[in-house]
């Protein structure tokens, strides 16, 4: 295990996918002639060496990237691993987006486009790389060609190519358009670089996507201005599956501004103005009375209630057997039972959903933030009725995603039917805060009870798991669900290595799913469902370790000597989080490891509770393998990012429900941690190298049973529901 990299900060900063991630055949289909249109292609104009490089003949190269950048840092990395391989000069690259209008016209020549399960740069790090070697390749024959010399006498260091028995040189940017019309090799056949002898990538490089942030030049999709552009405020059923009775808009009709009262599908309704404020203003103003059905009558109470059933339900919706566990538990010394539960969260993203549209008789335009260009073409499309080949998505950095911008298109297709009622006009439709809270598709709820038994010498010998929630698959993607069986929400409870693996070996196991499935939309939430998981094992196992009187780490210890991988972060997190010596008086320690999205986390934490049952938590060390470390900074960024996440949502976060409808509607109710709650965060890198794993996902999971094993060292009971606002500690 080699440690790469160690950052401490004091504070620190904040599926429904369109084809597959075809790369193979034609996934590199070099030196295709299409007109690249755009504002920024335009100026970054350039000879196109293969198609991820643009060299410009001052030697600036300009890097494409077709994934989602939303403050996670891929845009960077993804130029990172194409500037390695092309041997550019890293202080002359920028980079430019593509739109999946281009990558259609290619045959998706650039491949998947959707940003989302910690897949942007693990998902298609082989081709990008490979797509920087072929530009190398390409302009290194170029030059050979040009000096009548063999290519393998000539050697490249940041873009500059040197002959070194006739001591010429040359740059990227002299011999660009005579690459530019060599056949390009097969991807395949290049030869990639080895890590150890990375440059560039693996590197802490400065992000690309800083300057206009902090000048406040950036233009995200809500700040979008196009010449006669309306505005739209929208609102739907507070009532999910309501529809939309009737609107009295005698008032709203006449107030300044509005063109239009839309309504839009069965449920919603949207007034269309010359300012945003005028329409929410107007909006507002209508009076709406709605069909609220059967589900008008749902509350959290007894959306409980339903779960319930699924912790003692005989038939479920998955499992994974292995033993005996009822019978081991049965004759075990020592029993032990807990139930834990966890309610749904919302996304939160800073910027609400939004897109702005202009609709012609035969194009279709939008400008929206989207996780998933691809799966934004395709609703722009079936809203618009026109074919693909006529629609075209402009990106735009996120202000936050979070997986609510995935698959999830409903801001598309709303915007588009509200954009019909004005042809050739560009309708910007913005959600208020509210609409955004009320229309989320939300991290699902769930309860899960456990049962185990240890021997007479604390080990554990049976372990019974029985998760009962919502599907994200029954929602969004029945066609995942074989047989009705989802071991999605099993996530990082599976037996199979490489991507969310249980790290803990027990004689007999039996893990169990009863699908209870609500009138609430749910979908990915960043981490999905190893955040619940993930809480309700180990703090769970925590409670074993006690139990047996035994100590938190060695009792994981243990059972982990078939998962080297786990214990190595578990080790990693416990050495740097000085675990088992002394602390301050009334600060407690909390340990906790997980897998998800291909990657190894581990955390500890240092909380204290006072006497009022207040929680501080002071300090956390978060231990990331994630097999191949592209930028050590980002990666701090992203645990950092994750710590103020995760304890958002144990610390506050909860959707309830009351007569059908969401009530925590803006950040009054649905509080996120404050600067002054952040604790000081430490991330321990220690990258194997031997395979590539997520980072914007995996280390939430450890967060919340890090915090709440902490807190049950200091209380002396555990806690098996959260937000923690909800729990009387003392």
């Amino acid at each position: 295990m080699t440690k790469i990299h160690d950052t401490t900060r004091d504070i620190s900063r904040r599926n429904f996918i369109v084809g597959s991630a075809a790369v193979a055949g034609g996934g590199l289909a070099l030196g295709l002639d299409l007109p690249l249109a755009s504002a920024q292609q335009a100026q970054n104009a350039g000879n196109e060496v293969g198609i991820w490089v643009v060299v410009k003949p001052n030697n600036d190269c300009v890097i494409r990237i077709a994934r989602s950048e939303m403050g996670q840092g891929t845009l960077t990395g993804l130029a990172q691993l194409v500037a390695e391989e092309l041997e550019c000069d890293w202080r002359r690259v920028s980079t430019e987006g593509l739109t999946p209008g281009q990558n259609l016209a290619r045959k998706r020549a650039w491949g998947d486009m959707a940003t989302g399960g910690s897949r942007g740069i693990r998902g298609s790090q082989d081709y990008v790389r490979r797509g920087g070697a072929v530009a190398r390749t390409m302009l290194l024959q170029a030059a050979a060609n040009e000096w009548k010399v063999p290519v393998e006498e000539l050697t490249v260091s940041n873009g500059t190519i040197t002959h070194a028995k006739t001591k010429r040189q040359t740059n990227y940017g002299r011999v660009a358009a005579a690459a530019a019309k060599l056949t390009p090799p097969d991807p395949k056949s290049v030869k990639l670089k080895d890590p150890k002898d990375w440059k560039v990538a693996g590197k802490p490089m400065k992000r690309l996507d800083t300057a206009d942030k902090l000048n406040g030049s950036k233009v995200y999709a809500i700040d979008i201005k196009l010449p006669g552009m309306l505005n739209a405020a929208i609102k739907d059923s507070p009532v999910y599956g309501g529809k939309l009775k009737s609107i009295d808009d005698s008032k709203a009709a006449t107030m300044p501004g509005v063109r239009k009262i839309v309504r839009v599908g069965d449920s919603g309704v949207a007034v269309v103005a010359e300012t945003w404020w005028q329409a929410k203003t107007a909006l507002d103003a209508l009076t709406i009375v709605w069909d609220e059905g059967a589900n008008g009558k749902v509350s959290s109470a007894t959306i409980a209630q339903h779960l319930e059933t699924g912790l003692t339900a005989t038939e479920t919706n998955g499992e994974r057997r292995e033993g005996d566990a009822l019978a081991a538990i049965a004759g075990a010394a020592k029993k032990i039972e807990a139930t834990y539960s966890t309610p749904f969260l919302s996304h939160a993203c800073m910027e609400v959903m939004n897109a702005t549209v202009r609709l012609t008789a035969d194009k279709a335009e939008c400008w929206t933030p989207t996780q998933n260009l691809e799966a934004s073409l395709a609703a722009l499309s079936s809203a618009s009725g026109l074919p693909l080949t006529q629609c075209e998505v402009y990106r735009h950095d996120l202000g936050g995603g979070f997986g609510r911008r995935g698959g999830t298109q409903d801001y598309v297709r709303k915007a588009v039917l509200v954009a019909k009622e004005f042809p050739g006009v560009p309708v910007k439709t913005i959600w208020s805060r509210e609409e955004d809270q009320t229309y989320d598709f939300f991290r699902p709820i769930s309860m899960c009870k456990f049962s185990a038994g240890l021997d007479e010498k604390g080990n554990l010998v049976g372990l019974h798991v029985r998760v009962s929630g919502q599907s994200i698959n029954a929602w969004l993607n029945p066609a995942a669900m074989a047989g009705g069986r989802d071991m999605r929400q099993l996530q990082g409870y599976w037996a199979e290595p490489g991507d969310a693996q249980l790290g803990y070996a027990v004689p007999n196991l039996l893990i169990e799913y009863a699908m209870r499935n609500t009138h609430v939309p749910v979908g990915p939430w960043r981490g999905v469902n190893t955040n619940q998981n993930g809480y309700y094992m180990e703090c769970f196992i925590e409670e074993l370790a006690r139990a047996a009187g035994k100590d938190s780490l060695e009792f994981r210890r243990a059972m982990m000597a078939k998962y080297p991988k786990h214990l190595a972060v578990l080790n990693a997190a416990a050495e740097r989080g000085d675990w088992g010596k002394p602390l301050p008086q009334g600060v407690h320690r909390g340990i906790a490891q997980f897998m998800g999205y291909g990657s190894y986390s581990a955390a500890t934490a240092e909380v204290s509770v006072d006497a009022q049952g207040k929680v501080k938590v002071h300090r956390m060390v978060l231990a990331l393998n994630c097999g191949h470390a592209v930028n050590p900074d980002q990666i701090a960024a992203q645990v950092e990012g994750s710590v103020a996440y995760g304890l958002s949502a144990v610390l506050y976060g909860e959707c309830p429900v009351e007569n059908g409808r969401m009530t925590s509607l803006n950040f009054d109710t649905y509080q996120i941690v404050r600067l002054a709650e952040m604790p000081k965060v430490e991330t321990v890198i220690v990258p194997t190298g031997d395979f590539w794993g997520g980072v914007g996902e995996p280390t939430i999971c450890v967060v919340a049973p890090a915090v709440i094993n902490a807190i049950q060292a200091a209380i002396g009971k555990p806690v098996r529901s959260l937000p923690l606002k909800n729990v009387k500690l003392v």
